[in-house]
């Protein structure tokens, strides 16, 4: 259950997400300062990620810590 509903947040997440960049791309001169917007939040959630993939302190802490 709870994998379908992640499903569903991604699809609606990516559907979204295009709709935005369509609409950005259609406002052609103003809609570069969005995009650009976009793509710095999207390189700053790509490095948090790899940093998060990247610590073994924290997967240590994350199976070892008292429940």
């Amino acid at each position: 259950m709870e994998k379908i509903g992640y499903a569903i947040l991604i699809f609606i997440a990516v559907c979204w997400l295009v709709a935005m960049v369509a609409g950005m791309i259609a406002a052609f001169p103003f809609g570069l300062i969005g995009l650009l917007a976009l793509l710095g939040i999207g390189l700053l959630f790509a490095k948090v990620v790899k940093d998060r993939l990247a610590n073994k302190e924290d997967d240590y802490y994350s199976k070892n810590a008292d429940k």
